[in-house]
């Protein structure tokens, strides 16, 4: 960057062009190695698929599959936001700094801003947190059958913010993240549905007397 910083203020706009190609190049790395390992877990272990360990393969949960796909897309998605932001943010300052402007006014700006905006979107950010943990500790996924507070249901889908189930009525319900504090999942362990209580027959009714 020295010689392109002797060239005045063209060589600082071709360095900070150069800074902008290093950082899109560093991106589409990045992109394609989240890609590419998405795309590994959602194929999974290929030890089952040899001939000889097919007899493993009616063992494996009907649903093992949709949850891999879902749970390598959720968090290859948050890693490709995740890296891209932060590229930009560090490619755009590196820019401003390399044009010759301050940029400590604007690092005071960024932080304020962000302050502002978590403050305003502690919530959504609660509920990305707590998905995130969801999916990489798998307490539940699709076609688990778990209870959150009063609602029992089949999980539809799981993602960052919310969780889609749908009960025994065929009602879909719509769950966020953040308002789960304690959930039960009825397809891990040795659930055992409750006996259903014995109806009391009803008491006959009294003929009418005859006038």
């Amino acid at each position: 960057m020295t010689f392109l910083n002797s060239l005045g203020y063209g060589g600082q706009v071709l360095a900070a062009l150069v800074t902008v190609i290093g950082a899109v190049i560093l991106w589409l790395v990045i992109r394609y190695l989240i890609n590419r390992s998405v795309k590994r877990v959602q194929s999974g272990y290929s030890v089952f698929k040899k001939p000889h360990f097919r007899w493993a393969q009616p063992a494996l949960r009907p649903f093992d599959s949709a949850r891999r796909v879902q749970r390598a897309e959720t968090i290859g998605g948050l890693l490709s936001s995740v890296a891209a932001l932060t590229i930009a943010i560090i490619a755009g300052l590196m820019v401003i700094d390399t044009l010759g402007f301050n940029i400590g006014p604007i690092l005071a700006s960024v932080g304020i801003v962000g302050i502002a905006i978590g403050f305003g979107a502690r919530e959504v950010i609660r509920d990305a947190f707590l998905g995130f943990f969801i999916t990489m500790e798998d307490q539940y996924g699709i076609g688990d059958t778990i209870e959150v507070g009063d609602t029992v249901g089949v999980v539809q889908s799981l993602g960052l913010r919310i969780t889609r189930l749908v009960d025994e009525d065929g009602a879909i319900w719509y769950v966020r993240n953040g308002d789960i504090t304690k959930v039960g999942n009825r397809s891990q362990g040795e659930y055992v549905a409750p006996a259903p209580e014995p109806t009391v027959p009803a008491a006959p009714a009294l003929a009418q007397e005859q006038s």
